[in-house]
C-alpha cells in the first residue's frame, strides 16, 4: 500500500505515478499538488489536491468534468473504463442494470448532456463507500438535472473529489472505521419515525413520542455498549451517559436526538455519536482522562411539537419554564401529560432538580453539522464556530385598505402587500451590507387576497440575526424604523409582536483555539465562522464556557431537509479532531 512517506520522498515524476488515476485522466492536478509536499496527512494531501482544482482555471476544470465517463454510458457497454471507474459503477450496481433502468439512465445522460454540456458526476461509491443503491442514483440524477448550470459545475467538482477521496483510501489501504461507526449508529437511529412521516420513508421525532422514546432507549444501550460507567435517561428524557476520569471535573458535550418534520439524520444526533466514538475507543484501550465525559442526548431542541424549545439543554441551566407542561400539542395533549405517559414525573421538582453546577465542569463543546454551504463550497471538511448568532423574531401585520384592482388609480391605493416588499427588500439589503448578518421574510401571506384586489391585510414573520447582540439589535432598529417610514408615507398601520430573542453566544477563546488546534493537527486549514443556527451550545453558554466545531454537509450542505448527508471520511475526522481535544486536556 502506498505511505505517506514515500510519497513525500518520490520525485517529481514518480508522485505523479503514484497517484495515477486518482482524478480520472487529469495527471495535472497531482503535477501542481506536489509542491505543497510534504504531506502532513492524508486529509492534507486530499484538501492540496483540491486546492489545486479550485484554483484551476474554469477551462481546466471543466475538461476533469468531460474526462469522467457518462454512468452506465457507451464506456462501460464498450469495456473501455478506466479500472477505478469499472471499480465504481460496479460496486453500484450499475453493470446489472434492467433493462428499464439502463434506458431511464441513457435517456437522462442525454438530457443532461444537453443542458449542460458535460456529463453528470455522482460519486456512487455514495457516503459509507460502499456504493448507492441504483433507485438513489437515479432518483439524485432526475433531481439534479432541474439545477442551475453554475450550481451543477461546482457540484460536479465536489462529487469529483469524493471520488478521489475512495481512491485514495484505496491506494493508501485506508478504513474509516470511526467515520463508518457514526455513520452506522445514525442510519440505525433513523429507522425510528413518528406515525404518519415513516410511511412515507420520511424522518421526523418529536418530544415524546413513541420514536422519540425508541431514540432514547437506543441511545442508552449504545452508550452502555460502548463502556459508559453510568447512563440514564433522566426526568425530561434526554439520555446522560458518564465515563469517569481520574479528577473530580467533567467535560459537558453532546446535542439533541429530535428532529425537525421530514428533517435529516445528522442535524443534533452527529453531536451525541462522535463523543460515544471517543468513549468507546477509551474504553477498549482501558484507558482514563484526568476528567470524566458526560455526553449528554438531549431529549429536545427544535420546538416542534410544544412551544417550547430547548427544554433539554435549558433544563441543565435551570431554564426550564413551569407554564411549559401545559402547553399543549397540535392534538390538545398536554406536555406534562405526555410527559406522564412516558412514565417520566411531570414535576417541577424533578425537573429542577437536573440542573448542574457549572464549577464542576470544564466546560462545554458541540460538533454539529454545518447546515449550510460554506465549508462544502471551500472543500473543507472541519470548520471552528466562533460565535452563535443572536436572534429575534417577529410576527407583523400591515393593515392597509382592500380596494378594486382595476378602479382604483395606483396613487390612491393603500397596499398593504407592496408595503411588505418594500420592505424586504430593504431588510435583505440591510442584512447583506454588514458581515455575518442575515435577515429574512420566511412567511407571507395576504388573508383573503383575490386577484382583482388590492391587498388590504398583509401577514409575514421576521428573522434577525447577527453574530453580536450590538449587531442584531442595529438591525431590529433599522428595520422597525424603515417598515415606520414605509407605512407612514404609504397610510398604513403596523404591528409587530416579538415571539423569540435570543443573545449571541461567542465561543470561549481558550476553547475555540483549542478546536483550531486540533483542526490544524489533522494538517486542515482552520476556518473561523459564525453559526447562523441556534444550537444547544448557545443555552450552555449561559452557565459555562462553550466552543463549536462544525463538520461539513455533502449536498451542499443542505440540512433540516431528507437529503442532508455527512461522508464516512468526515466523520472519521470529526471524531479524530474530538479525541484530539480530550487529549488537548
Amino acid at each position: 500500500m502506498l505511505t505517506l512517506e514515500h510519497l513525500n520522498a518520490a520525485s517529481a515524476a514518480d508522485f505523479v505515478a503514484l497517484l495515477d488515476g486518482t482524478y480520472e485522466h487529469s495527471p495535472w492536478i497531482a503535477e501542481r499538488a506536489a509542491a505543497a509536499r510534504p504531506f502532513q496527512s492524508l486529509a492534507h494531501l486530499k484538501h492540496q489536491l483540491a486546492r489545486v482544482v479550485r484554483e484551476a482555471a474554469p477551462d481546466e476544470q471543466l475538461g476533469l468534468i468531460r474526462a469522467h465517463p457518462e454512468l452506465a454510458g457507451k464506456a462501460m457497454v464498450s469495456k473501455s473504463l478506466t479500472a477505478e471507474s469499472t471499480n465504481e459503477q460496479s460496486k453500484a450496481g450499475l453493470t446489472d442494470c434492467t433493462h428499464e433502468e439502463f434506458a431511464r439512465i441513457q435517456q437522462l445522460n442525454a438530457d443532461y448532456n444537453a443542458k449542460f454540456g458535460w456529463p453528470f458526476i455522482l460519486a456512487v461509491r455514495g457516503p459509507r463507500g460502499q456504493g448507492l443503491p441504483r433507485a438513489e442514483i437515479i432518483a439524485t440524477f432526475a433531481r439534479r438535472l432541474a439545477g442551475h448550470p453554475d450550481f451543477e459545475r461546482a457540484e460536479c467538482l465536489r462529487n469529483i473529489h469524493r471520488i478521489a477521496e475512495v481512491r485514495l483510501n484505496d491506494k493508501f489501504g485506508v478504513v474509516p472505521a470511526l467515520g463508518d461507526q457514526v455513520w452506522d449508529w445514525a442510519e440505525a437511529l433513523a429507522v425510528h419515525s413518528d406515525p404518519g412521516f415513516k410511511e412515507q420513508g420520511q424522518l421526523t421525532v418529536t418530544y415524546l413520542t413513541e420514536a422519540h422514546r425508541a431514540c432514547a432507549a437506543q441511545l442508552r444501550q449504545w452508550m452502555l455498549e460502548c463502556g459508559f460507567d453510568e447512563v440514564r435517561i433522566d426526568a425530561l428524557s434526554n439520555v446522560v451517559g458518564i465515563y469517569h476520569g481520574t479528577g473530580d471535573k467533567r467535560l459537558l458535550t453532546g446535542s439533541h436526538f429530535d428532529t425537525v418534520r421530514n428533517g435529516g439524520k445528522y442535524d443534533g444526533r452527529l453531536g451525541i455519536l462522535v463523543p460515544m466514538a471517543c468513549v468507546r475507543e477509551l474504553h477498549r484501550q482501558q484507558r482514563r482522562l484526568p476528567f470524566g465525559l458526560e455526553v449528554v442526548g438531549f431529549a429536545e431542541e427544535e420546538g416542534q411539537r410544544f412551544k417550547a424549545a430547548f427544554l433539554g439543554s435549558g433544563a441543565l441551566i435551570g431554564r426550564f419554564k413551569p407554564a411549559w407542561l401545559d402547553e399543549r400539542d397540535a392534538e390538545g395533549i398536554s406536555m406534562r401529560e405526555a410527559m406522564l405517559a412516558a412514565g417520566l414525573p411531570a414535576t417541577l421538582e424533578a425537573i429542577n432538580a437536573l440542573q448542574r453546577d457549572p464549577a464542576q465542569y470544564l466546560g462545554f463543546v458541540e460538533v454539529h453539522i454545518e447546515q449550510g454551504p460554506v465549508l462544502n463550497e471551500m472543500d473543507l471538511p472541519l470548520g471552528v464556530v466562533t460565535s452563535i448568532n443572536g436572534n429575534v423574531r417577529y410576527l407583523c401585520e400591515v393593515t392597509g385598505m382592500a380596494s378594486h384592482a382595476g378602479t382604483t388609480p395606483m396613487d390612491r391605493r393603500r397596499d398593504a402587500a407592496a408595503a411588505v416588499a418594500e420592505l424586504i427588500l430593504y431588510v435583505e439589503q440591510r442584512a447583506a451590507s454588514v458581515p455575518n448578518v442575515v435577515g429574512t421574510v420566511g412567511m407571507l401571506q395576504v388573508p383573503a387576497g383575490s386577484i382583482n384586489v388590492i391587498p388590504g391585510r398583509c401577514l409575514f414573520s421576521l428573522d434577525l440575526r447577527a453574530t453580536t447582540n450590538a449587531a442584531r439589535d442595529a438591525l431590529d432598529a433599522d428595520v422597525q424604523a424603515e417598515l415606520r417610514r414605509i407605512c407612514e408615507r404609504r397610510g398604513l398601520h403596523w404591528t409587530l409582536t416579538q415571539t423569540e430573542s435570543a443573545s449571541a453566544a461567542p465561543s470561549d477563546p481558550a476553547w475555540q483555539q483549542r478546536w483550531e488546534a486540533v483542526v490544524a493537527g489533522l494538517g486542515l486549514p482552520v476556518h473561523r465562522m459564525p453559526s447562523g443556527a441556534g444550537h444547544d451550545a448557545m443555552k450552555l453558554h449561559e452557565a459555562m464556557p462553550q466552543a463549536m466545531l462544525f463538520l461539513r454537509g455533502a449536498n451542499s450542505g443542505i440540512s433540516h431537509n431528507p437529503l442532508e448527508s455527512i461522508t464516512n471520511d468526515d466523520a472519521q475526522l470529526c471524531v479524530r479532531a474530538f479525541q484530539g481535544l480530550l487529549e488537548s486536556l
